[in-house]
């Protein structure tokens, strides 16, 4: 039996889009394989959002062997497609993926599966009919899951190659959605992540002619019965409606906790990045969501050294930090995509200045997160276990904090009850009871 090797680089939508290459490569007869260098068919899975994910991709050549097959797909930008068109055998469409047994067959193959859609009216939104969205993924994550709602994106932020690499913004039909979901919980699947690059934008129809939107869609997976949590990534703060507030508020099943990318402090930065809403915006919806959700915790995305980003401007974005006390961020450097609009500036900021930047930022966020984690401590919370090392199982909160404990083994895709005792700054520790 061929192997296969399957090496994914980026965000949840990229881990996602490789259940379902796993589940093609497997029904066309091969095997996985944990061995680059065991493997006939060798997939690359990539993502040109950040120049670090692309740079890994060069060292692979000499770890695969002479007569495997190769395929780069992910949301790679024509530039980067360009350098790596002598190092793989194809690089093709994840939105192709149906085609690629026949690819790999070396049979012709004709029509995008992209092109299938229907348009709401005044809505301008596009909803898939299309293959990729049908096939049955080859789920890896067990008890959490990955149930893509949409793909591709509208908003051509300056720094983000999104818009080019998966196209425009496509909504996966409500009923697809809800049946995946039911399934995954009928297999015991117990934390379930609605994903899309701009998730609180999803139009699409139900079964009749209502149109559902993401908090009519939230409420549909939390009417479902059974024992779960629904997580979702990413939504946009331009957005993020009062009605979606009410539908976080009103839903039980969706946990308290929210990533609200906010990208740069500074109005001048952000309009820039064609980011449109300003800080004072940002605040008041933080604002909002905190006194609807009391007790929610927030993280962020937050870009450091865009370009022009004077060190007044990143004061602000500090200063945001400090503000809001954000649980956690996940702070970047910039890095130019070529392609995108900030290509056509100056990366200006120094590489070191942008360390320094990030680090400022890291701080910050240790002592808000720190005293965030401190609130935990002689609590009983609910963890979902999901990784067992040496007597230490390490899991989730309701909260999205990190937690672990001592336990067994079977605890992992179970509920329990754990007991805090210690706070760090980006962690929990408890008391299985």
């Amino acid at each position: 039996m061929k192997k296969y090797f399957l090496l994914t680089y980026g965000c949840q939508m990229n881990k996602s889009d490789s259940e379902r290459i796993s589940a093609v490569l497997e029904k066309i007869g091969y095997k996985r394989s944990s061995k680059i260098d065991e493997a006939d068919l060798v997939v690359v899975n990539a993502c040109s959002v950040r120049q670090s994910a692309i740079d890994r991709i060069s060292g692979l050549r000499p770890k695969i062997k002479n007569k495997a097959k190769t395929i780069l797909t992910g949301c790679i930008l024509s530039a980067d497609k360009k350098k790596f068109g002598k190092l793989f055998d194809y690089i093709l469409d994840i939105k192709d993926l149906p085609k690629w047994p026949k690819i790999l067959s070396n049979q012709p193959y004709k029509d995008s599966p992209r092109k299938n859609y229907q348009r709401i009216g005044g809505a301008g939104q596009r909803v898939a009919s299309c293959e990729y969205f049908k096939i049955q993924p080859n789920y890896q994550a067990w008890p959490v899951a990955y149930v893509p709602i949409s793909s591709g994106c509208n908003n051509f932020c300056a720094y983000c190659c999104v818009p080019y690499t998966r196209g425009p913004e496509v909504s996966r039909r409500a009923s697809e959605i809800v049946k995946e979901v039911k399934e995954l919980i009928k297999d015991g699947y117990k934390e379930i992540w609605l994903l899309g690059q701009n998730v609180n934008s999803y139009q699409s129809y139900a079964d009749g002619p209502c149109v559902v939107d993401f908090p009519l869609l939230l409420k549909m997976a939390d009417a479902l019965e059974g024992n779960f949590w629904v997580r979702f990534t990413s939504p946009h703060p331009k957005d993020f409606s009062d009605k979606l507030i009410t539908a976080l508020k009103e839903c039980s099943k969706v946990t308290p906790y929210l990533n609200l990318p906010v990208q740069a402090g500074d109005n001048e930065v952000l309009k820039k990045m064609n980011r449109p809403y300003t800080i004072e915006h940002y605040k008041d919806l933080v604002s909002k969501i905190r006194r609807a959700i009391p007790g929610i915790t927030l993280s962020t995305d937050i870009i450091v050294g865009f370009p022009g980003e004077t060190k007044k401007q990143f004061l602000n974005s500090a200063k945001l930090f400090r503000e809001i006390k954000f649980d956690m961020a996940y702070i970047a450097q910039f890095s130019l995509r070529p392609g995108t609009a900030a290509a056509n500036l100056r990366d200006d900021v120094p590489k070191a200045e942008k360390k320094r930047r990030e680090n400022v930022l890291t701080e910050i966020l240790k002592k808000t997160a720190s005293v965030s984690n401190k609130m935990f401590i002689g609590k009983t919370i609910k963890v979902l276990p999901l990784v067992y090392k040496n007597g230490t199982l390490i899991g989730k909160s309701q909260h999205y904090k990190t937690v672990k404990f001592q336990g067994k083994k079977d605890l992992i895709g179970q509920f329990v009850d754990i007991k805090i005792v210690k706070a760090t700054n980006f962690g929990l520790l408890g008391l299985y009871e």
